[in-house]
């Protein structure tokens, strides 16, 4: 996939559909009875990377202050969902230990991982921050890890809803009517071109989490360091 076109094409049809009032709203982020669990790999930018995403945030804020904003806690870039969320799922279901060992087995001679974040991008429900691996390790590890848990008999539904090649961060979801679109992807398209950074990952987080990665619903089961 060329990650650059993905995106592209992504924000056009969005950007679009948002402009003409065809957005869609998340309706379960403060819903008190959602209760979709799953278990995924995930990777965390740095800090520095944070502030700045956190700075963009504050922007849209002053455009769209009703939204759901994704804390700096939260900020992720999924490697692969091992077990897509789902009503029902708790840690009692699995051995965690399995997992961890399928993990770092494929971790074995797996290359530096390195992400720049570059532009924004968004869907019909959200705004993402645009990551690009610096090269296929990312890409090397995800198929390494579909391999190993597609030989075992544990429970995983990996590329169920989709196969994951992008890096991307979604920090911004609508929960609400939007007050101005047009302000919004203004704003958005500022930051088209923005720079965010560029980090070498420094661990993988196996982690039970609910659909949204809040902290307080996270589970930490296994820091992969690399």
């Amino acid at each position: 996939m060329n990650l650059e076109e993905h995106y592209n094409q992504l924000y056009k049809t969005s950007s679009e559909a948002i402009l003409n009032q065809k957005y869609s709203l998340d309706l379960n982020i403060h819903n008190p009875s959602d209760s979709r669990y799953g278990a995924t790999i995930l990777i965390r930018p740095s800090e520095k990377i944070k502030e700045k995403i956190h700075s963009f945030l504050d922007d849209l804020k002053k455009i769209e202050p009703n939204q759901y904003y994704y804390p700096n806690s939260d900020i992720h870039i999924t490697v692969l969902s091992i077990i897509s969320c789902y009503e029902g799922f708790s840690l009692d279901k699995i051995d965690a230990e399995d997992y961890v060992k399928i993990i770092q087995k494929s971790l074995e001679d797996s290359g530096e991982i390195k992400i720049k974040f570059h532009g924004v991008t968004a869907s019909d429900s959200a705004i993402m921050i645009q990551g690009f691996p610096t090269d296929e390790n990312l890409n090397n590890l995800r198929d390494k890890l579909r391999e190993n848990f597609r030989k075992t008999t544990l429970e995983q539904s990996i590329d169920s809803r989709y196969s994951i090649s992008a890096a991307h961060a979604t920090v911004m979801r609508f929960t609400e009517e939007l007050q101005n679109t047009e302000r919004l992807i203004a704003k958005t398209n500022e930051f088209r071109d923005f720079d965010f950074g560029e980090f070498i990952v420094e661990k993988l987080e196996f982690v039970l989490n609910d659909w949204y990665q809040r902290e307080e619903n996270t589970i930490h089961l296994k820091d992969f360091e690399l």
